[in-house]
């Protein structure tokens, strides 16, 4: 009983901080500090500086760059600064400033007009820059829409593969069951990461799309391999039977009377692989097989930050570690719960 309420309890949580990373993420530039496409404003001025540094900006006009305005277009891909922002120290007159330099030197300039009230802007980086002076919270969170992103394309994917193989393995027997249970052995026999990094190979160009096949083609065989052997038990049912002899097409059985009464098992690994998708995504865009840059990735964001974890900003890779490890135990923890709601024989 006490492990049934803490597998719930954990389930719960898993499920809450799913709803919410998601809600964050889909929310996106609306949210985030830096609302630049990719979060990628870069001031090295400020690179590398801690949680919570605060920095005075000055805006400065910059020439328009055209691209769409709409909510819909902000909402997707963000949009372009429409201001050149420079980190100052502090002001000299009404049209001088000291740009910011962390090593204490002064770099005094003039603006050539002077300046206003408006132009200037004092700002928080509450989990700190990266070494590119780009705001890290802007881009976990955008990470955080990648890796949900890839992982539900890669889990669609495998459902819709390893479904359809898995029917036709388990209900037609013969030669087709033993053609696609001997490609399940074979596959089954290859790491998971050595089959999305052969598929990524595969592909000129590297991108989000090809991360979803390359991890999507790499994990459909756990569930084919439980929906033929789900099919195999289901397909000698009387209500099964009953339908080959009404004369029902083989198309309508699948669908109708097999498939709802395995949908339990196929939620459930599902599940799973939703955080095994994301693992593996954090892995190839870690060896720059992945999302490409300046695309933000947590997986990415570990790479270009591991040397500093001997130095004082270690947090630059630790963070999107944590966000990654939070986010797969999530998924386990749910998958376990739906694991014991949806089983009959543990009910």
């Amino acid at each position: 009983m006490w492990k049934k309420i803490n597998k719930n309890k954990l389930g719960l949580f898993g499920l809450v901080f799913i709803t919410g990373l998601t809600t964050v993420s889909l929310l996106g530039y609306l949210i985030i500090p830096d609302s630049s496409t990719n979060a990628n404003d870069i001031h090295l001025e400020i690179a590398l500086q801690k949680p919570g540094f605060s920095v005075d900006f000055l805006s400065i006009s910059q020439p328009p760059i055209e691209q769409s305005n709409s909510l819909l277009s902000h909402w997707l891909f963000g949009s372009p600064n429409k201001l050149n922002r420079v980190p100052i120290m502090g002001l000299s007159g009404t049209d001088s400033f000291a740009v910011f330099d962390k090593r204490g030197v002064h770099f005094w300039q003039r603006l050539g007009r002077p300046i206003q009230q408006n132009d200037l802007s004092n700002i928080t980086f509450y989990l700190g820059t990266d070494r590119y002076g780009r705001d890290m919270l802007s881009r976990v969170i955008l990470g955080a829409r990648i890796s949900l992103l890839v992982g539900f394309m890669a889990v669609l994917i495998t459902m819709i593969i390893g479904t359809i193989l898995g029917l036709l393995a388990g209900y037609f027997g013969g030669w087709v069951d033993q053609i696609i249970l001997w490609l399940i052995n074979v596959i089954w026999s290859l790491p998971s990461l050595l089959i999305a990094i052969s598929i990524s190979f595969a592909f000129k160009e590297k991108g989000i799309y090809q991360v979803f096949l390359a991890i999507g083609l790499s994990m459909w065989v756990e569930l084919a391999r439980v929906v033929r052997g789900q099919v195999l038990q289901i397909k000698e049912m009387e209500y099964v039977q009953a339908a080959n002899v009404l004369g029902f097409s083989t198309f309508r059985i699948l669908l109708k009377h097999i498939l709802p009464n395995i949908m339990a098992p196929i939620i459930v690994i599902s599940a799973a692989n939703f955080a095994s998708a994301i693992l593996l995504e954090a892995g190839l865009s870690f060896l720059g097989l992945g999302v490409q840059a300046p695309t933000p990735s947590w997986g990415s964001m570990i790479k270009e930050h591991y040397n500093y974890i001997v130095f004082d900003a270690a947090y630059l890779a630790i963070i999107p570690g944590i966000c990654i490890m939070l986010l797969v135990m999530s998924f386990n923890f749910l998958g376990n719960a739906l694991r014991d709601a949806l089983d009959v024989k543990l009910k």
